[in-house]
C-alpha cells in the first residue's frame, strides 16, 4: 500500500503543523521508575492491556501511513518499554517501507538492547534514545524501582553503538535531592563519546508520580552547573518544534540538551501527536483523553474516513498545557491526565 498523497499541510487551531508521531507499542515495562510507573501503583497484580486490546503491527502501520500523508516525517517507537513487544523488528521493517518517513527512532531503557540492537538496525531503525537517570548505582536502583544496575544500561548503549543506531541520545529526568547531585558526572561520562545527554525537567505527567514543583531542577540551573566545569555555547534548533535547547562543549567534545517543559514551556511550537498502544490518538503529553482510532479501524473504516478523522482531531487541537499549567491547576486541581507510560512520554 502506498502512502496517501496530501499536499495541504494540516495546521492546528494555533497554526502548529503536524510533524512527529510517537507510537506506543505496549503499556508494559520491566522497570518501575518513580516518576513514571511507581511500584506502589503498578504492582505485580496490576492489569495491563490484554493482547487483543493492542493494535496489531498492520494497524499501527496503516495509521502511521495516514499521519505521514498528513505531514509527519518523524516516527518514534515508545512504550512502556517498547522492546518488550514481541517481534518488534517486524514492525520497524513495515514502518521503514512508508514513503516520506525521514527519521525512525525508538526510546528505551536499554536493558534489552544487547539482544535487539542489531536486529532493529537491520530492520531499518535509524537511532535510539536511552533513559539513564544516574551513574550512581544506589540512586539509579532507587529510581528504577527494580534494582537494575547502571551496567545493564551501559551494556545496552554499547550494543546500540556497535549496531550503528547513532547518534545515541541519553535522557535523564532530574529531580531535586534525588539525582541532581550527579548530573554533572553524567554529562562528563558521555563527553567525547558521540552520545548526546539530554536533561529533562521533572514534569507533572499523569497523576500517580507525586509531582511537586519544588522537586524540579530548572534547566538553567543545570546548564550553569555543567558550564562551570565544561564551558558551553548554544546551538540552533535543527527543525521547527525541536523540544531540546541544544548546547555544545566549547572544546568540541560533543553536545548536550535541556528539555524545559516546566521553566520554559515550548508549547507554541509543539508539532507532536501520540498514538497509544490501544489506538488512542493524543494531541498533548498532558492530555486528559484521546480519540479512538482502533474502533473505526476494526469496523472497516476507509483510509479516507480515517484521514478525515485525523484531520479533524489536529485542526481542533488547542493544547498548550505547559504554558497554562498554573491556571489549569487553580481551576481543575483534580484534573485527570493520561499516565506517561501509556503514551510514551
Amino acid at each position: 500500500m502506498k502512502t496517501l498523497v496530501n499536499n495541504a499541510r494540516i495546521l492546528d487551531a494555533l497554526r502548529r503543523p503536524l510533524h512527529d508521531l510517537r507510537i506506543s507499542v505496549t503499556d508494559k515495562c520491566n522497570l518501575r521508575c518513580t516518576y513514571c510507573m511507581p511500584s506502589d501503583h503498578y504492582h505485580e497484580h496490576y492489569e495491563f492491556l490484554k493482547r487483543e486490546d493492542l493494535l496489531t503491527f498492520e494497524e499501527i502501520t496503516r495509521i502511521a501511513r495516514l499521519f505521514v500523508a498528513a505531514g509527519v516525517s518523524k516516527l518514534r517507537i515508545t512504550g512502556g518499554e517498547p522492546l518488550l513487544r514481541k517481534d518488534l523488528p517486524n514492525l520497524i521493517a513495515m514502518l521503514r517501507e512508508i514513503n516520506g518517513v525521514e527519521d525512525l527512532a525508538l526510546t528505551t531503557n536499554g536493558i534489552l538492547l544487547p539482544q535487539l540492537a542489531a536486529p532493529l538496525k537491520a530492520a531499518g531503525l535509524d537511532r535510539v534514545t536511552v533513559s539513564l537517570d544516574s551513574l550512581d548505582n544506589a540512586v539509579f536502583q532507587q529510581m528504577n524501582g527494580r534494582g537494575v544496575r547502571v551496567a545493564a544500561v551501559l551494556d545496552g548503549i554499547r550494543a546500540a553503538e556497535e549496531a550503528g543506531l547513532v547518534p545515541i541520545k541519553i535522557n535523564a529526568v532530574i529531580q531535586h535531592g534525588v539525582n541532581d547531585p550527579g548530573a554533572v558526572d553524567l554529562a562528563a561520562h558521555f563527553r567525547g563519546t558521540g552520545a548526546i545527554v539530554r536533561f529533562i525537567e521533572y514534569m507533572d505527567v499523569g497523576n500517580c508520580n507525586g509531582w511537586q514543583k519544588n522537586a524540579v531542577v530548572s534547566s538553567r540551573e543545570l546548564r550553569d552547573r555543567i558550564a562551570a566545569r565544561f564551558p558551553l555555547e548554544p546551538v540552533g534548533a535543527k527543525y521547527h518544534g525541536e523540544v531540546a535547547e541544544r548546547y555544545r562543549y566549547e572544546d568540541g567534545a560533543g553536545e548536550i540538551g535541556f528539555i524545559s517543559s516546566v521553566s520554559q514551556p515550548f508549547c507554541g511550537s509543539c508539532s507532536r501527536a501520540r498514538l497509544s498502544a490501544d489506538g488512542q490518538v493524543f494531541t498533548c503529553l498532558f492530555a486528559s483523553k484521546g480519540v479512538d482510532f482502533r474502533a473505526p479501524l476494526r469496523n472497516d473504516a476507509s483510509d479516507q474516513e480515517l484521514a478525515g478523522q485525523l484531520a479533524t482531531v489536529w485542526r481542533n487541537r488547542q493544547d498548550r498545557y505547559s504554558e497554562t499549567r498554573a491556571e489549569i491547576a487553580s481551576k481543575s486541581p483534580a484534573l485527570k491526565k493520561v499516565e506517561m507510560y501509556h503514551i510514551g512520554g
